[in-house]
């Protein structure tokens, strides 16, 4: 189906310049409806998305535009967080076929549209790809781009002078709006575009474990250290050692105080969002702490000087979306981040990365989104949904999408939702899913069906249905943890959020990344059925999983806004009927429930065990 919204690339002042500065409208929260059946919504958006984009039969030739491949090297770089192994990459003096396919993709444009075909063969790219209306850029078999690792190249081409930052583009890196390095492939206020490949042999790498030339650093070095409490995997970073610049260590190029950039702030506003310390001047800490100050877009430049790695794949504002049968490999950071899309696709793509953050697929605020017959071997979440953070929620939710008949390997999560999600997530379908878990004895998936939320990313979710999931090798079997807040009920090492769950509602999310803590999220209407989980042999035993089911709701005691406090509601309206979790290592304490009203459990076997109750806590 062909629908278009305004796509017209607007001014960045006009488009952003209020961002985030209210929350979504009550009324357009109110809006949420589901049909009696919720799986014919499903087939409805399925049906909706079966044509999605349709462009002239016209090729246009990277090679024609002065493109030509390059010869290749072996140069020792990093496979992952925690393996190093010589790699690949484009010899020393190749040609950048930048300007090449640039040119490409705009005669194909200009010309009303068709395909831009990038051949069989290596190609060096050392800056952005940028998809404009009505163009399909398409790589044949044994087509593979390798993307520069050099940070600079993704701030040349942006629309954005920021000075001694660069040329940046108007991005999103963990779901808040700002000026940053461009992403590898981009695209901004597009309608009817396609990234494809024959199949998997048509790569697309971002080589963000590569080294920077003369250092030993590369696009991962930059996250810094990890803060996930007894990681069974990917939890180290390569080169990384304490001290080292990275987005987790304060920068000094960020002012030491918020009256600097937000005078308008009163001290108790500005002592809420900077927090005790100096961690808030982290770039990771920094952009959200801009976020809640309320400071515009324009003035939230980061890219050379700061530590922000741009997703691979990004698109913003963008309709009648498609990605198909490509590899996405070694990306910087998120694989594919679609942002406010209408219409969008993704369907046989393989989703390759497993460095850190390398998400696999992470839509925000987007409507009406399928993915189909999709692979994830990822360092993180395989699928993330997500819908905004802080007060830059102006896209609105994330809705109306369907995940069906893929197979996940490694990951944090497989089909997650969170954990910035303060515009809401709703109406959202799983089916026919594998969650093969193929790396169980080294890389295991760290839990299937995940929420992440806090008091500070907030958010709703509401109508989550999921049914038909295989787990052969289970989950993660030993538990993992984030740090709580000083004083908290929920003590650290006390309730396995991070991993080692199956089904994993975390309400609590790493609540010591937030300083402000005003938001408590709402969970209801989620029915997960027909789940079915193998055993593995661990230690001599059949094990599946550390625990079946973690469900903690919000924690009252995270809050500290003003008061009187909003209500703090317990996660409630949740079914998980006709599963086998198979037998969890902590078989005394198969589930964990906090503030949870009436969980339903129907036809529910663990450990052999067939459970029908309805339970709260």
């Amino acid at each position: 189906m062909q629908e278009t919204i305004n796509t017209k690339r607007r001014g960045l002042i006009q488009a952003l310049g209020a961002a985030g500065l209210a929350p979504a409208a009550p009324a357009a929260l109110a809006a949420a409806h589901v049909a009696p059946d919720p799986w014919l919504q499903a087939q409805a958006i399925i049906d909706r998305l079966a044509k999605p984009v349709s462009f002239r039969k016209v090729d246009y030739l990277a090679s024609d535009f002065g493109a030509a491949p390059c010869k290749l090297v072996m140069v020792k770089g990093w496979r992952s967080s925690d393996e190093q192994a010589d790699i690949a990459t484009p010899a020393p003096g190749s040609k950048d076929c930048y300007a090449a396919f640039a040119a490409a993709i705009a005669a194909c444009h200009q010309a009303g549209g068709g395909r831009v075909v990038i051949a069989a063969g290596d190609w060096y790219c050392a800056g952005p790809l940028v998809l404009l209306s009505n163009v399909n850029v398409h790589l044949q078999a044994g087509a593979r781009i390798y993307f520069s690792n050099n940070p600079a190249d993704y701030a040349r081409y942006g629309d954005y002078d920021c000075g001694a930052n660069g040329k940046l583009v108007l991005s999103r890196w963990q779901s808040n709006d700002c000026l940053n390095f461009s992403p590898m492939v981009y695209a901004h206020g597009q309608d009817n575009i396609a990234l494809t490949g024959d199949d998997w042999t048509s790569i697309l790498d971002g080589q963000g474990g590569m080294p920077f030339d003369g250092s030993k650093d590369c696009w991962w070095t930059w996250k810094g250290k990890d803060k996930t409490i007894d990681a069974a995997a990917q939890h180290t970073t390569p080169n990384f050692t304490a001290n080292k610049p990275s987005q987790r260590t304060p920068n000094p190029r960020n002012p030491s105080s918020l009256a600097a950039i937000a005078p308008q702030l009163d001290d108790a506003q500005r002592r809420l969002i900077q927090g005790e310390g100096e961690t808030w001047r982290c770039d990771e800490n920094f952009l959200p702490a801009l976020s809640e100050a309320g400071v515009p877009v324009a003035r939230r430049a980061f890219g050379l000087g700061h530590f922000l790695r741009p997703p691979m794949i990004q698109l913003i504002g963008c309709t009648n979306v498609l990605l198909q049968g490509y590899q996405v490999t070694n990306t910087p950071f998120w694989q594919h981040h679609p942002v406010h899309c209408r219409n969008l696709v993704i369907r046989k793509v393989y989703a390759n990365s497993l460095g850190p953050n390398s998400d696999g697929f992470d839509p925000e605020s987007c409507d009406y989104v399928l993915v189909d017959g999709c692979t994830f071997d990822t360092g993180d979440d395989c699928i993330a949904i997500k819908s905004g953070k802080d007060l830059d929620t102006q896209y609105g939710p994330s809705q109306n999408i369907v995940i069906q008949k893929c197979t996940m390997h490694s990951g944090h999560g497989a089909v997650t939702l969170g954990s910035e999600m303060a515009g809401g997530i709703q109406n959202v379908f799983a089916q026919d899913l594998v969650f093969e878990n193929v790396h169980w004895a080294t890389n295991a998936l760290n839990t299937a069906i995940r929420l992440k939320t806090n008091m500070n990313r907030g958010g709703y979710l509401r109508n989550f249905y999921v049914r038909n999931i295989s787990i052969p090798n289970g989950v993660q079997t030993s538990p993992s943890f984030y740090a709580s807040l000083p004083g908290s009920p929920i003590a650290t090492r006390s309730v396995a959020a991070a991993a080692g769950a199956v089904v994993t509602f975390d309400c609590d999310y790493s609540p010591r990344a937030d300083n402000v803590r005003t938001r408590p999220p709402v969970v209801s209407n989620v029915h997960i059925s027909n789940v079915r989980v193998g055993n593995v042999t661990k230690g001599g035993k059949q094990v599946s999983c550390y625990q079946a089911i973690v469900i903690l709701g919000p924690v009252a005691f995270d809050y500290n806004g003003p008061q009187p406090a909003p209500a703090i509601l317990p996660v409630h309206d949740i079914t998980i009927s006709d599963c086998d979790f198979g037998t969890p290592v902590n078989a005394a304490q198969p589930y964990y429930l906090y503030n949870v009203k009436g969980l339903t459990l129907k036809n529910v076997t663990i450990a052999g065990r067939v459970h029908n109750s309805t339970l709260s806590a």
